[in-house]
């Protein structure tokens, strides 16, 4: 660093950049850059592990702005670092369509920028699945290829959000020492004071869930390196509350809710100049310190230089296979094998199970020839099957282990799924049951933006579950997942179609994807050895009409494919042509091309959607006039076959319909 320059004036650059780019805007949020600034100065110029020149370093540090809002801070560092793609241009056309800099940070728009947040909570706790990426890792490939820390910048509304307190007891029970929390504590919400919402004490909080934890002055250089130095040394996460003033320098609006998400206005910012020694011109960086933040930016370059050495000097299988998991290219022979041997077992000796039950026996085969897949469960582990053969535990003890008991914790688990994929070496996949998908869907939707492969294991996807009722029985989740854009939903009928749409999954790199599986029983109707993945066009035709051209075509999903096969040979025996088509991802269908659809759909006259759900989304396949065998509400507690009895999800219930609609 340019000695000439102090941190107070490095710390200027950014508050200067925040509060012309949010001005020119006329949107956005001043208060937490101003505020911020010397946390991040200290941070980056004394601590943060990374090289402006590559981004992409997988040894480098990650750094997560959870309270996404303070975006003009993270856009603002970037630049004056010197990240190449972060120009003064993109700086000043802040929040305008087609920028580097959209109003929230986006992974997939800005290089450099590791995580999407927004969502309050969500940048804490991916950055949870970050930190166990990097510890699981560095137990598999050794201390010389990974060893960095994960730092968090998280607001008061992030320690608000009950994901938060997921995150922390999972951070804090797996002793992540390497994740380190800077807390903005300003005390100020949108609606003014935080004491007007909120008085935990935050310390306290941290430290019951295993952490360290201290306050400091966050506009106090020495006291921030030295808080960072600790908790570099610490034996478990730590937490540094850092007392800040919103808006820090504003003349009238720092420490004020006013400065949190307004442009604060002409008069404002040059009273801010003025307060804070800053003379230079709107978006213009005195050169000496411009200077002095880009050899920050490139300080990291001699280490990145050693650890390039340190790859290069591991033996040739070692350094592909570390290079392979980093790039995220799946071992594909492998698992072509794997895949192929299982469809050979499977067509001679068919197998009556349910699909939970066949996802537990397709994972045995596939993380054998996929080490970078880590499983889980959020306390279901029994339920989902997603523990393969000899899959240790990930704990504190051993993070080598490649399985994460979770606990009771949905949203969170999902969130550090996000993480894992995003910090890459990792295909995280978890399971629980698919009515608890609502708790959590705001992570899965971010991964879907984010277009990150995290794979999930929703089992007891009906009421075919039984007697435990209507609580746990999803009627509409397969609808509202299927709503999410960029994300697979699967629901295969049989031990084959779970193989197939597992390796659809795998493949599936820049999207996430949910496994809607069965708690009971299911024949095998796929009997014949094929070698295509036929899953892979969302649809295909299962069974042929035979006597003519086919007068009733029936689609289904997952367990009422066999209801689907049992109201065809009732047809047929009246005399009725009929096919039936397994829908086992209505999203790859309905992605695919027109007339490819078209063909796997037909010109039937009559055409049925069977799905033990809503009908909401069956119509881009039957039309707004097929008719629809499914739920109409909520279901009931009483043993699976009385219930699918009892809605009228039946063979006969679907013959009848068809052959009256007839006429």
């Amino acid at each position: 660093m340019n000695q000439r320059v102090d941190s107070f004036q490095l710390a200027n650059a950014i508050r200067a950049l925040a509060m012309d780019a949010v001005e020119q805007a006329k949107s956005g949020h001043p208060g937490l850059p101003m505020g911020c600034a010397d946390i991040a100065t200290v941070l980056f110029t004394q601590f943060l592990k990374f090289d402006a020149a590559d981004p992409e370093w997988p040894d480098r540090d990650r750094f997560v702005l959870s309270a996404g809002h303070g975006s003009m801070l993270l856009y603002a560092l970037l630049y004056l670092t010197g990240n190449k793609a972060m120009t003064i241009d993109e700086i000043k056309r802040f929040r305008q369509l087609g920028s580097l800099t959209p109003g929230h940070p986006e992974n997939f728009i800005t290089p450099g920028i590791e995580t999407t947040t927004g969502p309050l909570g969500q940048g804490i706790s991916t950055a949870v699945g970050m930190a166990m990426a990097e510890r699981h890792l560095a137990a598999q490939f050794g201390g010389d290829l990974v060893d960095h820390f994960t730092y968090v910048l998280a607001s008061d509304g992030d320690l608000m959000e009950g994901i938060s307190q997921e995150a922390i007891a999972l951070a804090g029970h797996l002793k992540l020492s390497r994740l380190i929390v800077l807390f903005d504590d300003n005390g100020i919400s949108i609606d003014g004071a935080l004491s007007i919402a909120d008085s935990v004490d935050q310390i306290a909080r941290f430290k019951a869930a295993g952490w360290a934890a201290e306050r400091i002055d966050g506009h106090d250089a020495k006291a921030i390196a030295d808080a960072i130095a600790r908790a570099q040394n610490a034996d478990r996460p730590t937490l540094i509350a850092c007392k800040t003033i919103i808006a820090y320098g504003a003349p009238t609006k720092a420490g004020s809710e006013k400065s949190h998400g307004s442009p604060l206005g002409a008069d404002e910012i040059a009273g801010a100049r003025k307060k804070l020694g800053w003379d230079a011109a709107p978006f213009d960086i005195p050169a000496d310190i411009l200077q002095a933040w880009r050899a920050a930016g490139s300080r990291g370059a001699a280490q990145r230089d050693d650890w390039s050495r340190r790859l290069l000097a591991r033996d040739a299988a070692a350094r592909s296979e570390f290079s392979r998991r980093a790039s995220g290219e799946l071992p594909t022979r492998a698992l072509n094998e794997a895949v192929a041997k299982m469809k050979e077992s499977l067509a001679a000796a068919p197998k009556e199970i349910a699909t939970r039950t066949s996802s537990e026996q397709v994972l045995d085969v596939l993380t054998a020839a996929a080490p970078e897949m880590m499983g889980g469960s959020a306390d279901l582990t029994g339920s989902n099957n997603t523990r393969a053969k000899g899959m240790v535990a990930f704990s504190a003890n051993n993070y080598a282990g490649r399985y994460v008991h979770y606990g009771i914790r949905e949203h969170g688990m999902a969130a550090a799924m996000n993480g894992m994929a995003l910090h890459g070496g990792i295909i995280p996949y978890s399971g629980t049951f698919l009515v608890f998908s609502d708790y959590l869907r705001p992570a899965l939707r971010l991964a879907a933006l984010m277009g990150e492969r995290a794979i999930h294991v929703l089992t007891h996807d009906s009421i075919g579950l039984g007697e435990d009722g209507p609580t746990h029985q999803p009627v509409e989740h397969l609808a509202a997942l299927r709503a999410i854009p960029n994300c697979n939903v699967f629901r295969p009928c049989d031990t084959v179609e779970t193989l197939e749409c597992w390796q659809l999954a795998l493949e599936a790199k820049d999207r996430p994807s949910v496994l809607a599986l069965t708690r009971q029983n299911l024949p095998q109707l796929r009997l014949a050895n094929d070698k295509d993945n036929r899953c892979a066009a969302g649809a295909y035709e299962l069974a042929a009409a035979e006597g003519g051209p086919a007068r009733v075509s029936i689609f289904a999903s997952g367990s009422e494919v066999s209801v689907a096969m049992g109201a065809r040979k009732l047809l047929m025996e009246r005399g009725i042509a009929t096919r039936v088509v397994s829908v086992p991802c209505m999203d790859l269908l309905l992605e695919s091309a027109a007339e490819d659809r078209a063909k796997i759909i037909g010109n039937a006259p009559v055409k049925v959607g069977i799905e033990a759900a809503i009908r909401m989304g069956w119509d881009a396949i039957v039309g707004a006039d097929g008719i629809f065998i499914g739920m109409n509400g909520f279901g009931a507690s009483a043993p699976a076959k009385d219930l699918y009895k009892h809605f009228g999800i039946t063979a006969e219930a679907t013959a009848d319909a068809a052959q009256k609609r007839l006429g």
